[in-house]
Parts: structure tokens; C-alpha cells; sequence
């Protein structure tokens, strides 16, 4: 699994250990996501992990191999897979990462809009102890994101039975009493209302108290420019996402 570690000031073994998953818009991997959110206040390790079928794990066929799965299901063939994935291999990659930065303190998660629905299986569907969390531009019904992108692209997808019990078991709306501790999530203004904002606003009132919901203002959904591949400089949206994060994460 690629990965990007970014060291704490002053590391012990008990240092904090924050890990956090991409976007598949920009930044739409562990080097773009590192230089958009460096958390640099933070005195732990920033791990910064690449997702399944992207980047350095890029299908054959590269990006356009990915669209055309996506084009054909987006929720069978990407979606799912994709964050199952991810939440599968995690717990015996923090254990290689606890070994080899020799950080054995609390673990906290990031992610962005997939990478947020990758977190929030992680928590609903796993064992490991998180601390705190932050979503940002997050993905969390996934229904809602599928009609919003058929919207966009102007190709409706064809549900099934078997990509609707998908949906129902990423729909994290409906299981917002599975999240047992508050969560920040960070949304732009000018992201799609129907497929991010209005479902983070929803999950939000359903969240344990002490949850926070922070709207960008001028924000849409990506916090990189395109093509969101390689390290870039921080732009000044994300430099306000890195802020607010940094502070969720330090209390």
C-alpha cells in the first residue's frame, strides 16, 4: 500500500498517529492529499494512505480503465469494492505503520469524500479504536451521491436490487446511531447540494452531541486543482479546511 508519513516535531512512542484517505476528485492521492491537508500543527505522524484503483494501485488501462468501470456501475464496480477494500487491508497496515514509526499513541482518521465514506466504514464495521475523526467534503449517503453524479454526467443509473442493498448499507444517515463519537465534517458552500450537502446536513442532526458542521464559503468539492495527481502548493480553501481540521484533531 503507497503510503506518505509526515513526522511530529518531537516523536515518542506515544505520539498521536492521524491517517487519512484521498479524494477521487483533487487531491486524488496520498502525495496530493499530503500537501493539501499537512495538518502541520499537529504534533503526531500524518499518514497519508493511497486508495485501491487509484494512483501507485491504478487499474491497467490507468484512469480511463476506472471511468469505464464507473460508467458501467459506479456502485458495484467502484464504490463499494473500492472503500470494502480500503477498510479491509487497514488493520494490518496500522500495525506495520505502529512497528515502523514506532507510534503507539491514539489513532485518529481523516478522509475526503470517498475517503470519508472509507472512515465511516472503518468505524461502523471494524474494531479499531479511533479517536477523532474528520470527514471533509464527505461522502455519506451514498445514494444520494450516485443520482447527484447521474445528474451531472446525464446518465441515469440503472439500480438493482443488488446496488440498492449497497446503498442501504452505505448510507450512513440511516446509521448514524452506529457512530458512537461526535465527528467533524468540513463542506464548501458551492458543493452539490443534493449529493454532499444536504446528506452531510442530515447526518449531522443525527450525530452525537459535540458533532461540528463547517461550510466553506466559495467552496466546491475538490481542495486541489486538477489534475490533483502530484504534490502541489495548498490552495487557499484548503489551507482553510488544514486549519479547522488541525484544531478538531488537537482538542
Amino acid at each position: 500500500m503507497p503510503y506518505i508519513a509526515l513526522p511530529p516535531a518531537d516523536p515518542t512512542p506515544d505520539t498521536p498517529l492521524v491517517v487519512a484517505w484521498h479524494l477521487l476528485d483533487p487531491p486524488r492521492s496520498e502525495e496530493a492529499m499530503a500537501a493539501a491537508l499537512p495538518l502541520n500543527g499537529l504534533n503526531s505522524w500524518r499518514v497519508y494512505l493511497g486508495l485501491p484503483m487509484t494512483g501507485d494501485r491504478m487499474l491497467p488501462g490507468g484512469p480511463e480503465a476506472l471511468m469505464k468501470l464507473a460508467m458501467e456501475d459506479a456502485v458495484l464496480n467502484v464504490f463499494e469494492p473500492l472503500t470494502r477494500q480500503a477498510v479491509a487491508e487497514f488493520p494490518a497496515a496500522l500495525a506495520e505503520l505502529r512497528s515502523l514509526l514506532n507510534a503507539h499513541g491514539p489513532l485518529s482518521v481523516v478522509g475526503g469524500s470517498i475517503g470519508s465514506m472509507t472512515a465511516l466504514r472503518l468505524l461502523t464495521e471494524t474494531a479499531v479504536e479511533v479517536d477523532r475523526v474528520a470527514l471533509v467534503s464527505p461522502a455519506v449517503q451514498l445514494s444520494a451521491l450516485v443520482d447527484a453524479n447521474s445528474r451531472m454526467f446525464g446518465m441515469p443509473y440503472a439500480w438493482t436490487d443488488e446496488s440498492r442493498a449497497v446503498a442501504d448499507r452505505l448510507d450512513f444517515v440511516a446509521r448514524a446511531a452506529e457512530i458512537e463519537r461526535p465527528l467533524l465534517m468540513v463542506i464548501g458552500d458551492e458543493d452539490d447540494r443534493d449529493g454532499f450537502r444536504d446528506p452531510a446536513q442530515r447526518l449531522w442532526a443525527a450525530l452525537p452531541e459535540g458533532s461540528s458542521l463547517v461550510a466553506i464559503p466559495g467552496m466546491g468539492h475538490a481542495l486541489a486543482e486538477e489534475p490533483g495527481l502530484e504534490a502541489a502548493p495548498q490552495t487557499a480553501h484548503a489551507a482553510q479546511v488544514d486549519a479547522i481540521v488541525t484544531d478538531w484533531l488537537s482538542r
